[in-house]
């Protein structure tokens, strides 16, 4: 955080993992350089053959690492992503039907995908709310979903503003000493209101005796507001890895969950997160319903609001089908495409920077913003921080001695990062997604401008999640999904390439 006599507070000072090795090749592409030289020095005292026989592979090898996109993605990567879509689509792995008519056991309406295998249970806190527990028997992972009622920031002194991001910001720090913390996420998600809790607040309220106009002004008030409001929810996600595995009980699991939501929720609200609470399973089950079949949002409020909750359950949540392409992910009543954040906005930006993208957006059924959060203990951010600052300052000295002004900013930002991490300061990797759904494939077009204008208003560089909608859309329900926690390459090597 930074400010100035002039302005109001500022931030910022988000770098990425510089990854080491030679240039765009990465920790393996330079062991492959060097151990390719060495071997190619051998070769060559047998004979010239040899060593083209030994050369000419590696730099083969080498080519496709050295190119990269945009992105930073390199041509393995691409080639992986288009192999493994053929892959499904061959095997019909893109499509997913439900329910009595499907040939799936039980004739339920599981989610798919990612969430197949996914069970829930439910414990009771310290207060003695309800609260679900997802497991995720795939990694033994457990996840519990908090919602809050985040205050508003209008009419909002830019000091308390300054408090919430700090306080937001201390929140954060402390879930790298949360034991065994995997993983957390923040979910935003945006509809236009449907007016059935204004109607169900109004109407039973209008005295049978009242006049005429005013009954009628009522009844205008409740049929029009919808038209121009929106409705907002968020949702935060914790995935835990508890010790012990698969050796302890699932109801000691709970009981160690419940413990720690109190202290949670505390940090919530003290970061201006509003009227934090527990989610039961009903209400997950709830949430993941509405995202796969936006059309039934109104019913669910309606049940809720007339009979205090629908009793769904989770083997109930997911769409009766769902189709993936390129591009989209069509599921019962809606499509939807997701895009993924590419680079965060550069510079410092003000306390309001993703206002707008928080925003509903006029023409879509649902939007949701996701932003995951990736502790790192402090031990291995030392080590982070300290090889940023070497690498800045290499790169700062390199180059025939002249600095160029980004490298020089670029050390400027580490050794800030450096000083504020030595003072106790915690380091948390993130990414952000951002998943718009509308009635029809044609609308998906006027959607993507829309995202288009709003990213560029918050300076957040973002691309489509082409040949994987369907598990970028589940890493945007909350539900917990970590996405680095569901490929086959482990991160650290994915951290190599």
């Amino acid at each position: 955080m930074t400010a100035d006599l002039t302005t109001h507070p500022t931030y910022g000072n988000w770098r990425r993992p510089r990854r080491p090795g030679l240039g765009p090749l990465g920790l393996v592409g330079t062991v492959v350089v060097f151990g390719g030289l060495v071997l190619t020095l051998l070769a060559s005292l047998i004979s010239l053959v040899a060593a083209l026989v030994v050369l000419v592979p590696v730099v083969l090898f080498l080519i496709p690492l050295a190119i990269r996109t945009q992105d930073g993605r390199n041509v393995y990567q691409l080639t992986a992503l288009r192999i493994g879509w053929l892959r499904r689509k061959s095997k019909g792995a893109h499509l997913y039907v439900s329910g009595p008519l499907s040939p799936r056991p039980g004739g339920r309406f599981r989610p798919p995908g990612l969430l197949n295998k996914v069970t829930v249970s439910e414990g009771h806190d310290a207060y003695d709310r309800p609260f679900g527990v997802l497991h995720h028997p795939a990694r033994n992972l457990y996840t519990i979903v908090l919602g809050c009622d985040p205050d508003g920031g209008s009419l909002v002194d830019p000091e308390q503003v300054d408090v919430w991001v700090a306080q937001w910001g201390e929140w954060l720090a402390r879930l790298s000493h949360e034991p065994g913390l995997r993983g957390a996420g923040v979910i935003v998600e945006t509809a236009p209101d449907p007016g059935t809790r204004l109607a169900n607040e109004v109407l039973p309220r209008i005295h049978p005796d009242a006049p005429p106009a005013a009954r009628a002004v009522m009844h205008e008030v409740v049929e029009r507001y919808p038209t121009a409001s929106s409705e907002m929810h968020t949702y935060v996600t914790l995935t835990y890895a508890v010790p012990g595995g698969n050796k302890r009980k699932k109801e000691d699991i709970v009981t160690d969950l419940a413990i720690r939501i109190p202290g949670l929720l505390s940090g919530l609200v003290g970061a201006g997160g509003g009227a934090a609470y527990p989610l039961s399973a009903e209400r997950i089950a709830e949430v993941v319903r509405v995202a796969y079949d936006p059309a039934v949002a109104a019913d669910v409020l309606e049940a809720r609001a007339q009979h205090g909750g629908t009793r769904l359950e989770w083997d109930d949540a997911g769409p009766a089908g769902a189709v993936e392409t390129v591009g989209s992910y069509q599921h019962d009543s809606g499509v939807s495409r997701t895009w993924l954040m590419t680079l965060a906005p550069r510079g410092t930006v003000r306390s309001s920077v993703l206002r707008g993208m928080l925003e509903a957006v006029p023409g879509t059924r649902r939007k949701r913003v996701a932003l995951v959060y990736r502790p790192v203990d402090p031990a291995t951010a030392a080590r982070i921080v300290e090889a940023d600052r070497r690498a800045a300052q290499f790169m700062a000295t390199s180059g025939r001695g002249m600095v160029q002004a980004r490298a020089a900013s670029e050390v400027r930002a580490a050794e800030q990062t450096a000083a504020e991490e030595a003072s106790g300061a915690g380091l948390v990797e993130f990414s952000l997604m951002l998943t718009v759904t509308v009635d029809s494939a044609e609308q998906l077009a006027d959607a993507g401008v829309a995202v288009r204008n709003l990213t560029a208003a918050s300076r957040v560089q973002m691309r489509p999640a082409d040949r994987m909608q369907a598990a970028a859309f589940t890493c945007t329900l909350p539900v917990g999904i970590l996405p680095w926690e569901q490929t086959f390459i482990p991160h650290e090597l994915q951290e190599a390439l």
